[in-house]
């Protein structure tokens, strides 16, 4: 008896360091991916603004992972539109959408000058869900607000929506997209073949609002 206890106490103590290395928290997963994100581009910088195709594929390989694509999707194409869709074509928008969001994304980082940036505590929303606030610092000290929606998915935090500086980026593509399909008469393979243009809109739309300080 005592010679079992002591191989299961031996087995406890050895699987101690597994448990104590719990996965990422939704703080965690923003920092690190901003910071692998930030380092990437300081180091290539120039070479991704001569190609910048280039930095999408590196934007698509550090933030991709972390990027709830599904939701997104679905979320933006809405139940309305979606329990039409086909499987082909859910793929198919989800494809066309991160290809987007990485240059939509990505256009914008190319801006960065060094600003300071800070991730805040995150704050939690439910079991699987929190908002992971960030402030972003130009040269004149001017604060950017960020906040990143993030859902817990097989236990993994992952991004499902990012407001910045007030504009709801998810919010702003529904309702691209909503528009889209009304001027494409409902057609659905045409709005998805489509979606790179709205989504250019949606950038105007956002610079639009951003210039007018909403």
């Amino acid at each position: 008896m005592l010679k079992i206890l002591r191989n299961g106490l031996l087995v406890v103590l050895a699987a101690l360091p597994l448990l104590a290395q719990a996965a990422p928290s939704a703080h965690d997963v923003v920092q690190q991916t901003t910071d692998q994100l930030i380092g990437d581009l300081k180091a290539n910088k120039a070479a991704y603004k001569e190609t910048p195709q280039d930095f999408y594929d590196a934007l698509n390989r550090i933030l991709g992972p972390v990027v709830d694509s599904e939701g997104i999707s679905r979320s933006i194409m809405t139940v309305k539109y979606s329990r039409k869709a086909s499987p082909e074509q859910l793929q198919r928008f989800e494809d066309n959408f991160k290809r987007s969001l990485m240059q939509f994304y990505g256009n914008a980082l190319l801006e960065y000058d060094n600003q300071d940036i800070r991730v805040l505590p995150a704050k939690a929303e439910g079991a699987d869900r929190a908002s992971v606030g960030m402030e972003v610092s130009d040269s004149k000290g001017t604060v950017y607000p960020v906040s990143y929606t993030m859902v817990q998915i097989d236990g993994q935090w992952m991004l499902r929506n990012v407001i910045i500086n007030g504009i709801n980026i998810g919010k702003l593509f529904r309702d691209q997209f909503a528009d889209s399909m009304q001027r494409n008469g409902n057609d659905l393979d045409k709005t998805i073949d489509g979606w790179a243009d709205v989504v250019a809109k949606a950038k105007d739309s956002a610079t639009g609002q951003q210039a007018n300080g909403q």
